[in-house]
């Protein structure tokens, strides 16, 4: 039975797309083999990542002078690559503080000889809001700005794109790549792991405009360097093939579904049902300032913990899955990226409806 997999990440792929994927994993485009066996550098696969960095650039309406390159070692790896890429030792950037993430990323740039200076750290609040537009100030001599628009763990959004003055403004978008419309010229660097809304783990896109590039460090490793990757096609050495494969089959899937605009209507539609669900019920709660609401990560908290393993076992029971909150918050989360039908969550506010009219 294929169930509502509601995990931050790895997370759900639409069912056409693993259909397809399956059909061609042994015989890909006739070759007897699959696109996991064939050489990276042969034609044909060549020919298949360039379709997957077109896809984006169309769905994203990424100019020319911006280039998309396919990385590994996750976000994570990012942290510490801007840096490497666009300061040299002792300069200074600037962070938002929203959460765990961008908290991670802090971590990683200090370790890079820079000093970090945090405009807004949200501790106040538990992580639970964003810092409202005017509130904070961009040092003049920051290399560049960083923020993480959706923070995974909190269910914290960014309703806004932040100012960043003269400096680049970097972005992890993890967790919300290719689920809205996204104005690429405010940006100098955005990067997104793809294991939410582009395919599996083992894939980073990063987006990068091409005045930064050839910048890195002479310590910086080849394949963290921006421009040596942009050099090589992202092929300085072998890609996660089999990623950047399914990550063209999801472009295609959402080309044929009406392109981002359309993606975001749908995921308006997903979180407006769920939190309306939780506000309404008197049982559950979400912690997060209004204003703040992640479209991507709800989540929610029963009103008594000792609830908490009964509820997630009636919903595996009902085929709801891996609705466990983080392990720093607790409570519940509810991950709807792109491939999550608004069918699943509608099975889920039946099945909290359900709970809640018999424990409440």
């Amino acid at each position: 039975m294929r169930v509502y997999n509601f995990s931050a990440g790895p997370a759900m792929l639409p069912v056409e797309v693993l259909e397809r994927a399956g059909a061609e994993l042994t015989d890909w485009q006739g070759s007897g083999m699959s696109v996991i066996e064939v050489s990276h550098r042969g034609k044909a696969f060549v020919e298949c990542a360039a379709h997957a960095a077109q896809n984006l650039r169309d769905l994203v309406r990424i100019p020319d002078n911006y280039a998309v390159l396919f990385l590994q070692g996750g976000a994570s790896a990012q942290f510490a690559a801007v840096p490497m890429n666009l300061t040299k030792p002792g300069q200074k950037a600037a962070y938002f503080k929203t959460g765990s993430w961008s908290g991670k990323a802090i971590s990683a740039a200090k370790a890079q000889e820079i000093g970090v200076d945090v405009i807004a750290d949200q501790a106040d609040s538990a992580y639970t809001t964003v810092p409202a537009p005017g509130t904070f100030t961009i040092p003049a001599d920051a290399a560049y700005v960083h923020y993480t628009p959706n923070e995974t763990i909190g269910g914290v959004e960014f309703s806004y794109i932040p100012d960043a003055g003269g400096a680049p403004l970097v972005a992890d978008m993890s967790s919300t790549i290719l689920s809205q419309p996204v104005d690429i010229s405010r940006y100098g660097v955005i990067y997104a792991g793809a294991q939410k809304n582009m395919g599996p783990s083992g894939l980073c896109v990063a987006i990068i405009r091409r005045d930064l590039l050839g910048h890195a460090r002479p310590t910086t490793p080849s394949v963290l360097d921006y421009a040596a990757m942009e050099a090589s096609d992202s092929m300085l050495n072998t890609p996660p093939t089999f990623a950047i494969y399914l990550l063209g089959l999801i472009g295609d899937w959402l080309i044929e579904s009406g392109g981002l605009e359309a993606q975001a209507e749908r995921n308006r539609a997903k979180s407006g049902a769920l939190y309306a669900a939780i506000d309404g019920s008197g049982f559950y709660r979400n912690p997060v300032a209004l204003d703040a609401r992640s479209r991507m990560n709800i989540p929610f908290t029963l009103p008594d913990p000792r609830l908490d393993a009964s509820f997630l076992q009636g919903a595996a029971d009902a085929g709801l899955t891996n609705l466990k909150g983080h392990r720093s918050v607790g409570g519940m989360r509810a991950s709807i990226y792109n491939a999550m039908p608004l069918a699943g969550v509608h099975a889920l506010t039946d099945y909290m409806a359900d709970f809640a009219l018999r424990h409440g």
